[in-house]
């Protein structure tokens, strides 16, 4: 038993290292607050804890026997880690594929824009006509203005609102954040007045704004949409700065 407990051991612990490094790098890279939130990262990540981090090392535990031959013992451990490879492969091909490349101010929200929203021509076209936003391998998340969302793939009208996926930002159409600050502010809206919220979804932002001590009645909001339930960004009217990004669940 003291055999088995000791491979798992060392098993577990190589496993935690190595999703923790993969996942730490795409998390500092791509995936910090609201990132992860939006793009439905958390959808993803049971998987990879759950094969590399749980089956992985309690597999070993089971084959684990100080009298199989090291031959034996050595191919049934590969084959398992090679398994989980292959799940922690699964796991960072799709977290890159759907890394947030942009928080865009577009029409009446702000929204993300992930890797996998923007097609090859579209980036192609990009670096040779608004290089300054084109998006390559290396880039990370940046704020920025498009301010044609009714001529964009998708979009359905300024005034529906969506969950990020009905219209999606193309980085031809991408100006420096600051350059919308000013027709942001004729769009901020007091939360009662958002029709991408419930209204169990606005009783649960106005306790929290309460609570966080920001007015429930003052125009200084705005939703920003991703995957799953909108956020509501709360804007200081002086400076234009987001103060917080509030969550409805």
């Amino acid at each position: 038993m003291k055999f088995r407990f000791k491979a798992f051991g060392l098993h577990f612990s190589a496993s935690v290292g190595a999703l923790l490094l993969v996942l730490g790098t795409l998390y500092l890279g791509w995936y910090r607050w609201p990132g992860w939130y939006l793009s439905g990262v958390l959808k993803i990540l049971p998987i990879a804890v759950g094969v590399d981090v749980a089956l992985g090392p309690l597999l070993t535990f089971l084959i684990a026997n100080p009298s199989k031959p090291r031959t034996e013992l050595a191919r049934d451990i590969a084959f398992i880690a090679g398994v989980q490879v292959l799940a922690l492969a699964y796991a960072v091909l799709t977290l890159w594929s759907g890394r947030p490349l942009y928080y865009a101010y577009s029409g009446n929200e702000l929204s993300v824009v992930q890797a996998s929203d923007l097609e090859v021509a579209e980036i192609t076209l990009a670096q040779q006509t608004n290089a300054e936003f084109a998006p390559y391998w290396y880039s990370r998340p940046r704020w920025v203005y498009a301010p044609n969302p009714a001529t964009l793939p998708g979009a359905k009208g300024v005034q529906t609102p969506t969950d990020g996926s009905d219209s999606t930002e193309t980085p031809t159409d991408m100006f420096a954040w600051e350059k919308g600050l000013p027709d942001l502010r004729k769009k901020l809206q007091k939360v009662d007045d958002w029709r991408y919220f419930t209204l169990a979804q606005k009783n649960i932002l106005k306790q929290r704004m309460a609570a966080q001590g920001y007015a429930v009645d003052a125009a200084n909001t705005i939703p920003m949409t991703g995957k799953g339930a909108p956020l509501l960004a709360i804007i200081d009217t002086n400076t234009m700065t987001i103060r917080t990004l509030m969550r409805t669940d």
